[in-house]
């Protein structure tokens, strides 16, 4: 198991605004990953390091936004203000998680500009509504060349891309939350089971869930 990438809720001014404050922060581009008609959700999309991504959904004006798990999370993180929603975690054995979770994965896909329709499956959206300090599961069908962060990472000011040890990075993520409590729902006792990121816990004040995500970048550490 490794993070595939972190969701960001559009704020109350909109998806393309919130991306921009982003972008200015952590000094990175963005790119529209399309809509995602199953779920009545569009995002934008910032290529990290190290196989991960950021993207920044918003739900649309569409029964499938009332319908889905996905829509249903993305309004409802957009109607508390936005934020962080939900991370999210690549598994190349996804029927195991469907025996665990005792449910199945469902279809997702998307055509971002520029490219040919992505294709996946997911599933875990439910437990992500339940209890926020967990992530849902992702097995991308599509090949890896497609993947979200296939993508170059482009500075905002133009002057090129950010490659190698200059690429902006997730450093770690800030949970409210139990380590056990996501440990059995990973289905794992490893003292680490997602080994690339650090994972610092805190008590919960509040709803479990994202906290804060630190990203590394040129210009040195950024907490979002």
């Amino acid at each position: 198991m490794n993070l595939d990438h972190v969701s960001f809720a559009a704020q109350q001014d909109g998806l393309q605004a919130t991306a921009d404050r982003l972008a200015e922060q952590l000094g990175i581009t963005y790119y529209d990953g399309g809509i995602h008609p199953r779920f009545g959700t569009r995002n934008l999309i910032f290529p990290l390091a190290n196989g991960h991504y950021l993207e920044v959904v918003e739900a649309l004006e569409h029964p499938a936004a009332l319908a889905t798990p996905f829509g249903q999370a993305a309004r409802a993180r957009s109607a508390k203000g936005g934020g962080w929603m939900a991370w999210c975690i690549s598994v190349n054995n996804l029927a195991k998680v469907e025996e665990r979770l005792e449910r199945k994965a469902v279809d997702g896909n998307r055509t971002p500009e520029g490219s040919e329709e992505i294709h996946w499956k997911q599933i875990g959206v439910k437990g992500v509504i339940a209890d926020g300090q967990l992530p849902y599961f992702i097995h991308w069908i599509s090949p890896a060349e497609m993947h979200p962060s296939a993508r170059p990472q482009r500075k905002l000011d133009g002057s090129g891309e950010l490659t190698g040890e200059d690429a902006v990075a997730i450093e770690s993520l800030q949970i409210a939350g139990s380590r056990d409590r996501v440990r059995d729902w990973l289905g794992t006792d490893a003292h680490k089971p997602i080994p690339e990121i650090g994972i610092d816990w805190v008590a919960p004040h509040g709803e479990p869930g994202i906290m804060s995500v630190t990203f590394s970048t040129p210009n040195g550490r950024v907490v979002l």
